[in-house]
């Protein structure tokens, strides 16, 4: 398909690349394969944020709201063109908002090529750039890549490496090369941690976290996240058991524990 015919654009419609000359940037043919888009305010990064949440995810985690992005093959088929022409729809209002775009899942590296392409469209944009991982992959993640990355919302969701094994089904190891990766860069991270009662809850496997976090110098911010069961109609309607049915989200109080855990080792937590 020729990149100037028009494409159905997850959310609704199509869109048509606005090239503008006769040797469109390289990016905009890049393909890949798009699960959703949204926009979205505190939640994606800083400010308001057009988000584009790619199909395919190597983790199988227990507590993923989200099992419909897991198959790359289930997303929309699409170029960077057509996404960051509907980006290009909000930014007057992404920009006055204090925001940009955000890649998230699914896994984002999984398609590290078509990433590579959405951020440098954005920059075109004059917009800024967050990449929301597991780091997983974070050894796809090239150079070029992380070179039009502003931010990334790095996902640690356990310490010991047997706790993540059991809670992801992979392991811990690559996540930590590439926060020490990014570390090194001075790219700046946000981390992201998942309470969940009876499985991320144990203070040594805060305090882990929280330790590593403090010693890599680029840590701007931890996320503690409360654990929800918003997506069990998506596990009953996949025909695949949710194992967390029964787990019951985090109270005030625990979330309060957990993050002045992270405070206490320098951490801004949230």
């Amino acid at each position: 398909m020729s990149v100037s015919e028009p494409l159905v654009v997850p959310g609704g419609g199509t869109a048509r690349p606005r090239a503008t000359n006769d040797a469109p940037a390289w990016w905009r043919a890049v393909p890949g394969r798009l699960h959703s888009w949204d926009v979205s305010t505190g939640v994606d990064g800083p400010g308001t944020r057009f988000v584009a949440f790619l199909a395919g995810c190597p983790l199988r985690c227990l507590y993923c709201q989200n099992p419909d992005t897991w198959r790359m093959r289930d997303g929309t088929r699409t170029t960077a063109g057509v996404i960051i022409d509907r980006a290009a729809d909000f930014v007057a209002f992404v920009r006055t908002a204090g925001g940009g775009l955000t890649v998230s899942g699914g896994e984002p590296l999984l398609q590290a090529a078509f990433t590579t392409a959405l951020f440098t469209g954005a920059r075109e944009l004059g917009l800024h750039t967050a990449l929301d991982t597991s780091g997983a992959l974070g050894a796809r993640a090239t150079d070029a890549l992380l070179a039009a990355t502003d931010l990334v919302l790095l996902d640690i969701k356990a310490w010991d490496p047997d706790r993540y094994r059991r809670l992801t089904g992979g392991s811990v190891d690559p996540t930590l090369r590439f926060a020490r990766r990014l570390a090194a860069r001075g790219t700046p991270v946000w981390i992201r941690y998942v309470l969940v009662p009876g499985l991320t809850d144990d203070p040594a496997e805060v305090d882990g976290v929280a330790g590593f976090a403090a010693g890599l110098g680029n840590v701007e911010r931890v996320d503690v996240l409360p654990f929800h069961r918003l997506g069990v109609a998506k596990y009953d309607r996949l025909g695949i058991p949710f194992r967390l049915r029964d787990t019951a989200p985090p109270d005030r109080d625990l979330l309060d524990q957990v993050r002045a855990r992270f405070a206490a080792h320098g951490l801004a937590a949230y």
